[in-house]
């Protein structure tokens, strides 16, 4: 058995090793290429904020404030917090990068990692990685539309299968207190039977308890009063749009009126995406609907954190989960292109000159492996074999000085001797055929 080692990951946090690159990489060039088509600009922002950004932004009540960032003080006394979500520090950058004064709308996009200190399990981490998308100074119904679009597109384009997307309305200033009022005396009257947690929510903030997970608190729930019985004029018309809109692009939706997201900033239109696995007779209940994509229009937050009132929606998505739906659902990715073509080299003269003769196929777009450790001509052969390389290129002490090097095709074992200056035009003849 392999002895331990005695330093390890973090609990909850992983390695990205290089076979599961290939599916980072996949999904941000999609992302990217969207983005690009749809205008939206790319941002990164500092991994650590204020603490302050978040607890006000999020919202106190939140489980994110409450029992899930990491927060660190420096030397100098200031409190930080890992970042546990990228749309309060999008609108941070936003407010002091002077994006106000710029045409409206600002279309954003971004892709990194988060952290938040929760229970580890399958497809949630304590370090993820996010890609989302965010519109600011735009407040009509097709921005809410189109940012549901985008991110369906993006999991189409990953051929990702049974896509359904669940919507909401949880109002706004002027129908949700009243909502709340509601919902309060619905639960208190119930209190009895809530989870602890739920208890708390109902005095800090009652439509937590609709986001809540624990099994004694779904039937509760599920009787509770809807909002979208409750919306205001404005709200239930942006609401109608927002629908017709999905109607009109031909997004499957399902109406969830307890849907709520578990932020405090959001206004309106609520959204999230799922892989439905329903259909799957040999899953767990639990595992039948994966969350992939999560968001809404929030546009009181760019307030709230010191700028103008301005109107804003996006949404951002689980990498890892989407990864592991790729593997599950065993999407392939495109095959890795592999060398050709093998650089043997002997003696230290050949090795010298051989950087360059590598650096002379990287530029002409030529995979080219080689073995610069070894000096056996053998040993470089037989690694040459093992890859299925088609020629090896022989290159030594006597090459280097006659400004020569030899082509050995590695099917029969044919060797012929070429200019330095011809191999690469030689190489792509060949490679050709």
């Amino acid at each position: 058995m392999a002895k331990k080692s005695k330093f390890q990951c973090p609990i909850g946090m992983h390695d990205i090793l290089p076979e599961e690159q290939a599916y980072y990489q996949k999904i941000y060039d999609v992302v990217s290429n969207i983005a690009d088509f749809y205008g939206f600009g790319k941002i990164d922002t500092p991994i650590v904020e204020q603490e302050e950004l978040f607890s006000k932004g999020i919202g106190l009540a939140t489980d994110i404030v409450n029992k899930e960032m990491y927060i660190l003080k420096t030397k100098g006394g200031d409190s930080l917090a890992l970042r546990p979500e990228w749309t309060a520090p999008l609108v941070r950058a936003y407010i002091e990068n002077g994006m106000q004064s710029l045409p409206q709308p600002v279309k954003l996009w971004y892709f990194g990692p988060c952290y938040r200190y929760e229970r580890p399990q399958a497809g949630r981490y304590r370090q993820f990685w996010q890609f989302g998308f965010e519109t600011f100074g735009e407040s009509s119904p097709v921005i809410d539309a189109q940012i549901v679009q985008i991110f369906y597109n993006v999991l189409q384009e990953l051929k990702l299968k049974n896509l359904i997307t669940e919507v909401n309305s949880i109002g706004d200033s002027n129908c949700r207190p009243y909502y709340k009022k509601l919902l309060t005396s619905y639960f208190r009257n119930r209190v009895a039977s809530l989870c602890v947690d739920c208890k708390r929510r109902l005095k800090e903030n009652v439509l937590r308890i609709l986001d809540c997970q624990e099994e004694k608190c779904q039937s509760i729930k599920s009787d509770a009063p809807q909002i979208l019985d409750h919306l205001c004029e404005e709200c239930h018309k942006h609401f109608k749009d927002v629908l017709e809109f999905l109607d009109e692009i031909g997004i499957p939706y399902e109406l969830n009126p307890y849907l709520v997201r578990g932020l405090d900033y959001y206004t309106k239109t609520v959204f999230e995406i799922f892989s439905n696995k329903k259909e799957d007779k040999s899953l767990e209940e639990d595992s039948k609907r994966v969350a992939l994509v999560g968001g809404g229009r929030y546009d009181k937050l760019v307030k709230v954190l010191g700028g103008r009132e301005t109107p804003a929606c996006g949404a951002a998505a689980g990498i890892e989960r989407i990864k592991d739906l790729m593997k599950s659902q065993e999407i392939k990715l495109p095959k890795e292109v592999l060398a050709q073509v093998f650089l043997a080299q002997l003696g230290g003269l050949a090795k010298r000159r051989s950087l360059k003769i590598l650096e002379i196929f990287r530029k002409a777009k030529i995979k080219v492996a080689e073995s610069f450790g070894r000096d056996s001509l053998k040993a470089q052969l037989n690694r040459a074999d093992r890859f299925g390389i088609k020629y090896t290129l022989i290159f030594g002490q006597k090459e280097a000085l006659e400004g020569v090097i030899i082509i050995r095709d590695m099917q029969n074992g044919n060797q012929e001797t070429v200019k330095l200056d011809k191999v690469v035009e030689e190489i792509k003849q060949r490679l050709k055929k």
